[in-house]
């Protein structure tokens, strides 16, 4: 793709760049990147006077000078990475948010929903564009595939946020040492780290690594906290062990446990990289909303829950928050994607629910029904008699919704905000949510 910006290179001026070698012309200039790399060298043999740049070069060039978080992990990236953003709008900053939701500058959408990490250049031109437009602050999620292809290639991060490591994506990176490395590989630079201490798997540098988390004693800690109705904690930041502890108390609408770590990595985060007192940043936490179909509610009575779930780990975050709660959960797995993770899927959510309804999710190109085989292998047979089979993802919400109890509540996993369902290569509009409305609207 070609993207306009003008721009003076080796004394000649440009009024595009582009990463495809197709996508030239006289007033075009060509970046390499790792993913492109065997195309330019093929195409510089048979033009080796196509004006040329490599990425590495390209964070000069374009004069950047944003304070780039980035946030990664299995789960909570988007969670936490949107209340970077809201902390840091709140305030006063002019900040942009990038990733699985979208390009936001300043509380405006500029681009919909894409990667979670874009290509390397299309990054780039985001970040001028945010830029251009004022930023100082520019927060995007970091996805597994974006560092293993180098998608992030010379950027410059003032701050790197790990939220937790456990499993994903092991249809591309093949094995979980090779996922957890990659995602490791992130927090290896002297640069600053937010690191969630609770968390058994993260290898980090320890130059310039702060901590937080609810088990362990570090930098950003919680001396109590309390998970219902919503969250509170009363929170104590100490960046030296001989320093004073700042205190603070955080309140949010938000539930889940695995909410409140979203909420204590951004405010760390938030703290260190504005040096705004504990009390003022905790102040702004109650604006944040959170983050549309993650972990939200779209009925109360009884409580109907859909969120984007879509790992074992991810499963037991979400069931703990509800622990000691009468449960029920619609989920499916996704076709094409990592296939080892659908019997633990099961067997995860059997353990906690009173009932488990297996549908599809996003199918793809595979049958729903060898899906739905493969999270049943997880299922012990005593679990079995409490689960229910049924592809068709509309009808199985809709049966578990006219099952469930005043004093339950229904857990919809998987696809989260997504609006679409795609079966085959066809996309069809599918919204958890709307189909939940649409069933109680029709009840009243």
């Amino acid at each position: 793709m070609s993207y306009p910006y003008a721009l003076t290179f080796k004394n000649q001026h440009f009024t595009h760049l582009s990463e495809d070698t197709r996508k030239l012309n006289a007033h075009t200039l060509l970046v390499q990147t790792p993913s492109n790399a065997p195309f330019v060298q093929a195409h510089l043999a048979k033009e080796p006077k196509t004006p040329t740049i490599h990425a590495l070069e390209l964070y000069g060039l374009l004069n950047l000078s944003l304070k780039i978080v980035g946030v990664t992990g299995t789960n909570g990236k988007t969670t936490t990475a949107s209340c970077i953003y809201s902390l840091l709008l709140d305030l006063g900053h002019a900040c942009a948010l990038l990733g699985t939701r979208g390009f936001f500058i300043s509380d405006r959408r500029v681009k919909e929903k894409g990667l979670t990490t874009p290509t390397l250049l299309e990054l780039y031109m985001d970040l001028a564009q945010a830029q251009a437009e004022g930023v100082a602050y520019f927060v995007m999620e970091v996805s597994s595939h974006a560092i293993a292809q180098e998608r992030i290639l010379g950027l410059e991060f003032v701050a790197r946020v790990h939220t937790n490591i456990t499993s994903d994506h092991l249809d591309y990176h093949k094995d979980l040492e090779t996922y957890r490395a990659v995602k490791n590989s992130f927090f290896q630079g002297e640069g600053l780290k937010i690191i969630n201490r609770d968390d058994p798997f993260v290898r980090f540098n320890p130059i310039n690594a702060y901590g937080y988390g609810l088990e362990h004693k570090t930098h950003l800690s919680t001396d109590a906290y309390s998970l219902h109705p919503s969250l509170s904690a009363h929170l104590s930041f100490k960046p030296t062990p001989r320093a004073p502890a700042e205190n603070a108390l955080l309140h949010s609408p938000l539930i889940g446990r695995h909410n409140l770590y979203n909420l204590l990595g951004a405010v760390l985060c938030v703290r260190l990289i504005t040096d705004r007192p504990l009390s003022d940043i905790c102040a702004c936490v109650p604006n944040f909303l959170g983050v549309k179909g993650r972990l939200e509610v779209v009925r109360t009575s009884p409580l109907v829950v859909v969120d984007f779930a879509h790992t074992a780990d991810g499963f037991t975050q979400i069931f703990n928050s509800f622990a000691g709660q009468k449960i029920k959960v619609v989920f499916g797995a996704g076709g094409d994607r990592d296939q080892s993770k659908r019997p633990l899927m099961g067997q995860v959510a059997t353990k906690h629910a009173l009932k488990t309804y297996i549908t599809s999710d996003n199918p793809r190109s595979e049958n729903p029904l060898d899906i739905i085989k493969d999270i049943l292998e997880g299922i012990p047979e005593s679990k079995r008699p409490s689960v229910v089979v049924e592809a068709d993802r509309q009808s199985a919400i809709e049966l578990a919704l006219s099952e469930l109890r005043e004093d339950e509540i229904l857990l919809i996993l998987g696809k989260g905000d997504e609006n679409m369902q795609i079966i085959g290569s066809t996309l069809h509009p599918f919204d958890d949510c709307q189909v939940v409305r649409a069933f109680y609207k029709d009840k009243t």
